[in-house]
């Protein structure tokens, strides 16, 4: 059984790396990792919108700063590389077959963005891994999950579970551009949809995580 988490880039670097965080999210990964594989995708965060921001303003083209946010992703994946150790692999896919073959050696894999590929993000990346290889899709990021618009606006509410095709409609209503920030992107969303993919929305509770990967009641939102 293999299970495909895309960690976003706000939990990495909420402001600063949070080292005890990814630490403990080594420790119940490592747990866990006993009885089934795990694809760890990091997303870019603050860090990519840093730079794509600033690029942006010097009206920098869109294929440009998606490679910038590619690189930001691996360098996200390289810190966590090295903080797993020996329990990961120590080279970095940048191909779905690398994916793969790298399953075949370690139960761990982690990742950043594999090749460019328009309007799509890190999550598109962890949509399409789990595409291939058939499996469950863990999205976590900084919120509980999705609501029914930004959840820092007033009224917005919580969605526990909605289909494949409603959200895909809520994510084909957001304009793309590198750097974006929503739950999922419109390429993850509409791979998910294609692919019959259930997804999990989730915050960075790491108690939580644990309560999803032990099948028992999470907060959270489904996707299926």
């Amino acid at each position: 059984m293999v299970k495909v988490i895309s960690l976003g880039g706000s939990l990495i670097i909420p402001n600063e790396i949070d080292s005890n965080y990814l630490n403990k999210f080594k420790k119940v990964i490592i747990k866990y990792s006993k009885k089934e594989k795990f694809v760890i995708v990091c997303g870019g965060g603050r860090t990519a919108r840093i730079y794509i921001n600033a690029l942006r303003k010097n009206k920098i083209n869109e294929k440009i700063l998606g490679y910038i946010g590619i690189r930001i992703t691996r360098l996200n994946a390289w810190l966590l590389i090295n903080l797993f150790k020996n329990k990961v692999s120590a080279n970095l896919a940048k191909s779905l077959k690398e994916v793969k073959n790298l399953l075949n050696k370690k139960n761990i894999v982690i990742v950043g963005g594999l090749r460019y590929k328009s309007n799509n993000t890190s999550d598109g990346t962890a949509a399409t891994i789990a595409s291939i290889l058939k499996c469950d899709f863990i999205n976590m990021t900084n919120v509980k999950g999705l609501y029914s618009k930004n959840p820092k606006l007033k009224g917005a509410k919580f969605i526990p579970k909605i289909t494949f095709d409603d959200f895909y409609k809520i994510a084909n209503k957001i304009k793309y551009k590198a750097g974006q920030h929503f739950v999922l992107d419109q390429s993850a969303a509409k791979i998910i949809k294609e692919n019959k993919i259930k997804t999990y929305i989730i915050s960075g509770d790491l108690k939580n995580l644990e309560k999803l990967l032990k099948e028992k009641k999470f907060m959270g939102t489904v996707v299926d």
